[in-house]
């Protein structure tokens, strides 16, 4: 059995089967080339066809896997189309639906001065409590003034934590009664911080001169009537820690109550908040996840579709180049019989032409032998 490649870069099995087609080239019964076709394609299959089903088994399989996606796929999309990426955000436990007045002049001029007014108390605050420490001779803020600033640094701590306790509450009678009742302790200890400082403060107007004249050894009164006033040792007076703690206090519930403050007018023309959607968040996710799944499935669907063609073609160019083969021996057959008819009838032509010249050289020959019979006869 003869096997001829053709003549192609990368090579197709299998070859073709050149005794096959010789064979049938030389039977003249017209079903040469169905034949050919059919011997080659079965050939063919013999070597490829676990691969060709393998390749159509791939390619049934994404189309059903790319349906099936797609239509998830559409399915979530309609979905989404009901779907409203924003929802309103919950405020107070209820749907922050409601609109809010615009700000105005006033109360924005407010907001800006409950603003500053916590800034000064703060930095104000800090500051005195700070060099009350400094001056009250303990020895721990002398030799580290920095933690007398720490100390200090308690109040806005403090009104910051009176702050949260107002915005942990969800009633707005109980919001109101702590907001009233930390504005009354802060006004209260403003009225104490300023009484303590007016009792005080005759002693700490005077000049030098008239404490000195104050002095006397022999006054048994004075004692008793400056016990609200002296000063001890260590610089300070049991009225002087009232007025620091008043003023401490003061500081932080004003502050805290301005916050609130605040807070209130921002509530009062805040936006409306939007939050997203988590069942649309959701939905997105899956949505994108499909259309990744999609664009994959439509990747192994073209390759295997790919393979797929690449065996059909192959098959193809098989059958194409037997079937050119085949025609070529069936001209070539065609050929040699034509040159054959052609040697044949000059074969035939030479010996007729032979044949009438001898027998014409046979005709004069007897007729030559009779002359002489009739010339001896008439002698």
């Amino acid at each position: 059995m003869k096997l001829l490649p053709p003549p192609q870069a990368q090579q197709i099995t299998p070859a073709v089967h050149l005794e096959f087609i010789q064979n049938q080239a030389h039977v003249a019964d017209g079903k040469g080339l169905e034949e050919i076709e059919n011997y080659h394609r079965s050939l063919f299959l013999h070597e490829h066809a676990a691969e060709i089903e393998r390749a159509h088994q791939e390619v049934r399989i994404h189309q059903d896997r790319l349906t099936h996606l797609q239509q998830r796929l559409d399915q979530t999309q309609a979905r989404l189309v009901t779907l409203d990426p924003h929802i309103p955000a919950m405020q107070d436990g209820e749907a922050d639906v409601k609109p809010t007045a615009p700000w105005n002049f006033w109360d924005r001029t407010m907001f800006a001065s409950a603003f500053l007014a916590i800034l000064v108390l703060m930095v104000f605050g800090v500051l005195n409590i700070s060099f009350n420490l400094l001056e009250s001779g303990l020895v721990t803020f002398i030799e580290s003034p920095v933690r007398a600033y720490f100390w200090a640094a308690l109040l806005p701590i403090g009104a910051l934590g009176v702050k949260v306790g107002w915005d942990c509450l969800r009633n707005a009678r109980l919001r109101d009664i702590y907001l009233w009742s930390s504005l009354a302790v802060g006004v209260l200890a403003v009225l104490v911080w300023v009484a303590a400082y007016s009792a005080i403060y005759p002693t700490l107007s005077r000049s030098t001169a008239e404490q000195i004249e104050s002095l006397s050894v022999f006054d048994e009164k004075q004692p008793k009537e400056s016990g609200l006033l002296g000063m001890n040792s260590a610089g300070t007076k049991w009225v002087d820690i009232i007025a620091v703690a008043s003023q401490a206090i003061a500081e932080i519930f004003l502050s805290a109550v301005l916050g609130m403050y605040m807070t209130t007018l921002y509530n009062r023309h805040r936006p409306v908040q939007l939050a997203s959607n988590p069942l649309f968040t959701q939905v997105e996710k899956e949505r994108l996840s499909l259309q990744q799944s999609v664009a994959t499935e439509r990747t192994a669907l073209a390759q295997a579709l790919g393979v797929k063609s690449r065996l059909e073609n192959q098959l193809s160019a098989l059958v194409a180049y037997a079937k050119s083969i085949y025609q070529k021996e069936t001209a070539l057959i065609r050929d040699q019989v034509h040159q054959k008819n052609v040697l044949l009838e000059q074969i035939s032509t030479q010996l007729r032409t032979q044949l009438e010249t001898f027998e014409q050289g046979r005709n004069g020959n007897g007729h030559g032998k009779s002359s002489l019979i009739s010339g001896r006869s008439a002698e």
